[in-house]
C-alpha cells in the first residue's frame, strides 16, 4: 500500500469517529441558509433524531423566528467584556448535552475574547470530535483563499475569515441560492435588514453587480469542491504526478498573504497537495532583519499552515538551487513567486545577472512558473507572466 493510501485510510478511520459536519452555503445573507438549516432540523426531529439548537442568529427576523418554534434551545453562556454583557454559544452545555445533531449558526463567526477558543469552526470542531454531528451556515466571503478577491469586487476586507481547509473537509456542501434581483427584492422587503440599514446595503454590498460575482464565485467553488471529492474517490487508481504546487516566499516580498491565497485557490483548483518554502539567506537571518520583519514573516508562515500548505524552510544563498531541488524531490510541477520589487541595475545585467523568476524560468525544465504581480493587489489583482 503507498503512502497515500495509507493517510487515506488514516483518516477514514479518523472520520468514523468524529461527528459529520454539514454547510450550508451562501453568497450573502438573506439567501436563506439559517431557514434551510432550520427546516432540516424540523425534519430531523419529526423523524425522531435527538436535535438542539446550539446557536442561531434570527436578526429579528420573522420567518426565521417561526421556524425555530418547537426546536430545543441550549442556552447561551454570558460573558462580560469591557464592561458589556455578551451572549456567546456554550460549547460546554453543548459536550455536556451531547444531542445527536447541533446547530451551530455562522460558522465563521470570531468569539468573544475571553472564551475557549477565538473561533466558532474551532468550537464546532470539538464537537465533531466528540462524536456530535453539527449543521451550520457560511456565506462564501468568509473563505480566507478568497479575501483580496472579495475585496476587489466588494470593496470590503472582510474581517471574519476561516481556512479553506474546514469546508474541503466538510461532509456535506450545500449551496443556497437565489438570484441577484430576488435577493435584492427581499432586502427591499425588510426581510434581512432592519429599516434603517436598507438603503445603504443595496448602495454598497447589494449592488447587483457584487451580488453577481459573489454569486459567481459561491457556485464555482462549489463546483471545485465537487470536483476535488470525486478526484479523492478516484485517486487510488490514479498514477501520481509531478504536479504538486509549491509558493516561494521572502520575508522581504510584498504582500506575501496574497502570494499564498493565490496559491491555495491553484491547489484547489488542480486537487493538489501544496507546500510552503522559505530559503533564509544570510541576509535574512534574525540578526540582520528588524522585528517588525520577523513578525511578519511568521505571521505569514503562520497563514501559509492556515491555508492547508505544508511549510518547509531552509538556509542558503543560492535560493533558485535550494527551490529546483525542493521541486525534484516532492515532484513539484508549478512554482508561483511573486514579482521581484525592481529590477537588476542595468550594468549587472550586462554581467549577466537575472532575477529569481528569470532563473526558474529558464532552469525548471517541465515545471511551470507563475509570476504573481503581488504589488498590485488587493486592489487589481493579475497574473503577470506565465512560463513553462
Amino acid at each position: 500500500m503507498n503512502s497515500s493510501r495509507a493517510d487515506s485510510f488514516l483518516r477514514l478511520i479518523r472520520r468514523s469517529q468524529r461527528g459529520r459536519l454539514k454547510l450550508y452555503l451562501g453568497y450573502a445573507a438573506g439567501v436563506g441558509k439559517t431557514c434551510q438549516m432550520l427546516l432540516e432540523a424540523r425534519r430531523l426531529k419529526e423523524e425522531g433524531v435527538d436535535v438542539a439548537v446550539g446557536l442561531l442568529e434570527t436578526h429579528g427576523r420573522a420567518e426565521t423566528e417561526a421556524l425555530a418554534v418547537g426546536l430545543e434551545r441550549i442556552p447561551r453562556r454570558q460573558i462580560t467584556y469591557r464592561g458589556i454583557v455578551i451572549e456567546e454559544m456554550d460549547l460546554e452545555a453543548i459536550l455536556h448535552r451531547h444531542p445527536h445533531v447541533v446547530l451551530v449558526d455562522e460558522f465563521a463567526h470570531t468569539n468573544v475574547p475571553g472564551s475557549k477558543n477565538a473561533k466558532r469552526y474551532q468550537d464546532v470542531e470539538e464537537l465533531l470530535a466528540a462524536g456530535i454531528h453539527v449543521i451550520s451556515t457560511l456565506n462564501i466571503q468568509h473563505l480566507e483563499s478568497l479575501y483580496e478577491t472579495v475585496e476587489r469586487i466588494t470593496g470590503i476586507k472582510v474581517r471574519e475569515r476561516i481556512p479553506d481547509r474546514i469546508v474541503a473537509e466538510a461532509d456535506q456542501i450545500v449551496n443556497v441560492d437565489v438570484t441577484a434581483e430576488d435577493l435584492r427584492h427581499r432586502l427591499q422587503q425588510g426581510k434581512v435588514y432592519p429599516v434603517e440599514r436598507i438603503e445603504t446595503a443595496l448602495a454598497h454590498f447589494f449592488r447587483s453587480v457584487n451580488l453577481e460575482q459573489l454569486r459567481e464565485l459561491t457556485l464555482r467553488e462549489l463546483a471545485s469542491q465537487i470536483d476535488s471529492r470525486q478526484r479523492d474517490a478516484l485517486a487510488g487508481d490514479c498514477p501520481s504526478s509531478p504536479d504538486q504546487i509549491m509558493v516561494c516566499l521572502s520575508s522581504m516580498g510584498p504582500n506575501s498573504e496574497a502570494l499564498l491565497r493565490y496559491a491555495s485557490r491553484l491547489a484547489g483548483r488542480l486537487n493538489r497537495n501544496w507546500y510552503a518554502v522559505y530559503v533564509q539567506t544570510s541576509k535574512e537571518l534574525p540578526t540582520a532583519i528588524d522585528a517588525a520583519t520577523q513578525r511578519m514573516l511568521a505571521n505569514t508562515l503562520t497563514l501559509a499552515q492556515q491555508l492547508g500548505a505544508t511549510v518547509f524552510t531552509y538556509k542558503g544563498d543560492d535560493i533558485v538551487k535550494t527551490i529546483l531541488q525542493f521541486a525534484k524531490e516532492y515532484r513539484v510541477g508549478h512554482i508561483v513567486i511573486g514579482s521581484p520589487g525592481r529590477k537588476a541595475p542595468f550594468w549587472q545585467r550586462l554581467k549577466g545577472k537575472t532575477s529569481i523568476m528569470e532563473q526558474l524560468a529558464t532552469e525548471g525544465r517541465g515545471i511551470t512558473v507563475v509570476v504573481l504581480d503581488t504589488k498590485a493587489m488587493p486592489h487589481k489583482q493579475q497574473e503577470k507572466k506565465c512560463v513553462s
